[in-house]
């Protein structure tokens, strides 16, 4: 029995006027995804605990398995492991977002244009994240470059509590309410309004500004934690599995999990990354003998984050026809029995450009089985069914069950 796990990150959403009041999952045309629902068990789960925040490492510990409310110590230290980052039991991980903030006023009264800088490129970012631990690195505190906007910041005897906001929560706002306390918080709050000084006008963003890009030109800090410590998945399902995906996050828990971590080519997390390349990632990992491949797009989540509309259904459709389809094919040919699971981790509606709480659509496949299922895979249609899983944990039992 193979497994493939696809996750198209934050692709639930709400009805949406341009779309003629459609989510994106019911006007995307997405043919493998509604062939295999309509003979698949459907339904929909909750992977965030009612009294968590609906971030990505919460729900796709849940989906892996693992309890959130045992298991989830901020995505920062999932990301770090995933950089390569040899954490001490002592240092406190948090995620280094370089983000744009308006050009009037003081720090204080700037507002958050955008949390990932026109998604910066890594290269850009490099630069950036080299300049901020030469001035504020010591020997206390070290920064890290990560992929495009996502950066990670090591303190010795950090705060692992301390309750920043998110800057993808707060587009379109003003900070002042936001920053760290100039009290509890002043450390924090004192290294964020440095970054500003020395990120404003860095070459690296003069030069996206004559280009029409928006300059990453200050730090924000968020999510800390302390090193994580996962059961072995393996250990858990008797399954060699895989992970697959542009987000460190994702590829930190796979790692902390014992699963295999695929780097592909090109893979950047957004509405560009190469779907293509990812499936043939998940071939070649089931060619080799991996039992489950768990594979994750990010695109649908950040087009949810920047309000585009259609590039949000275009990535669904991309998912459908450059990802699903292949690896659908290869299994249907390689004669081995196979399920396939689908659904978002959490929905990332375009009206709120944040995460959502909400339950969200899912379907199991099984080559062997027919499923009364539904037409077209959608919330509302999912919702339909009445098979509700409260526990986002335990739906991983419904897919690797033993019959």
């Amino acid at each position: 029995m193979k497994y493939f796990v696809l996750i198209p990150d934050g692709m639930a959403d709400e009805k949406v006027a341009a779309l003629g009041n459609m989510t994106p999952m019911e006007k995307a045309a997405k043919p493998t995804i509604d062939t295999l629902a309509r003979l698949s068990y459907v339904g929909t789960v909750s992977n965030v605990p009612s009294d968590m925040v609906p971030e990505s490492d919460t729900a796709n510990l849940a989906i892996l398995s693992y309890d959130p409310k045992i298991y989830s110590k901020g995505r920062s230290p999932l990301e770090a492991v995933s950089m390569g980052l040899d954490m001490k039991p002592d240092e406190t991980a948090y995620r280094c977002n370089v983000v744009t903030l308006s050009d009037e006023g003081d720090y204080d009264e700037k507002i958050m244009i955008d949390h990932s800088a026109d998604e910066i490129t890594t290269a850009e970012a490099d630069l950036l994240i080299k300049s901020l631990d030469e001035q504020l690195g010591n020997d206390i505190r070290k920064f890290y470059t990560g992929v495009s906007y996502r950066h990670c910041l090591l303190w010795k005897n950090g705060d692992d509590k301390y309750p920043f906001m998110r800057p993808h929560d707060i587009l379109g706002q003003p900070i002042k309410e936001y920053l760290p306390s100039k009290e509890d918080g002043k450390e924090f709050y004192d290294l964020m309004r440095r970054s500003y000084d020395i990120l404003n006008h860095h070459p690296v963003n003069e030069e996206r500004r004559r280009r029409g890009l928006r300059p990453a030109n200050s730090a924000w800090l968020w999510s800390p934690g302390k090193k994580p410590a996962l059961p072995s998945f393996k250990e858990k399902w008797g399954l060699d599995a895989a992970v697959i995906s542009a987000v460190d996050l994702i590829k930190g828990i796979g790692l902390c999990a014992g699963m295999e971590s695929i780097d592909v080519e090109g893979a950047t997390g957004n509405i560009s990354t190469n779907f293509a390349g990812k499936a043939s990632a998940a071939i070649e990992a089931f060619k080799k003998g991996t039992e489950l491949v768990y594979l994750h797009v990010e695109a649908p989540d950040e087009c949810g984050h920047r309000a585009e509309v259609e590039n949000k259904v275009l990535s669904i459709e991309k998912i459908d026809r450059e990802i699903l389809a292949p690896v659908l094919d290869y299994l249907k040919s390689c004669g081995d029995d196979f399920r396939i699971m689908v659904l978002p981790d959490h929905p990332t509606p375009l009206r709120i450009r944040t995460h959502a709480i909400d339950p969200v659509p899912f379907m199991i496949y099984d080559s062997r089985e027919t499923n009364d299922g539904v037409d077209c895979f959608t919330e509302d249609s999912a919702a339909a069914k009445n098979n509700y899983i409260p526990r986002g944990h335990e739906l991983m039992s419904a897919l690797i069950r033993k019959n």
